[in-house]
């Protein structure tokens, strides 16, 4: 899964699963394009991005979250709830401000 911290007011911290960079998903009026300049950062392993959620949670980061498996760490690491997921053509993101 790829990991990217945006340092700024409110650090942005992004993961996204590996298989979805440079692809992009459209429903109705709704779009989501997984730019690579933007969503491709460091290649870690599931349990490395919960250790990183966890702590970015812990400065009220603004979390955007995209796939399945970076979805379920961010479930995992009580970032999100079901309730604060969503999908388009079947992927699932959140997008969350903590």
């Amino acid at each position: 899964m790829f990991v990217r911290i945006i340092k700024s007011y409110r650090n942005l911290a992004v993961f996204c699963d590996e298989n979805l960079i440079g692809k992009s998903f459209e429903e109705g009026e709704f779009k989501l394009y997984v730019k690579e300049d933007f969503f491709k950062g460091e290649s870690v392993s599931v349990e490395r991005a919960k250790e990183i959620m966890k702590d970015m949670s812990k400065e009220d980061a603004t979390f955007n979250i995209v796939g399945e498996e970076s979805v379920k760490a961010a479930i995992d690491s009580e970032i999100i709830k079901q309730e604060d997921i969503k999908k388009i053509q079947g992927v699932p993101y959140s997008m969350i401000l903590l």
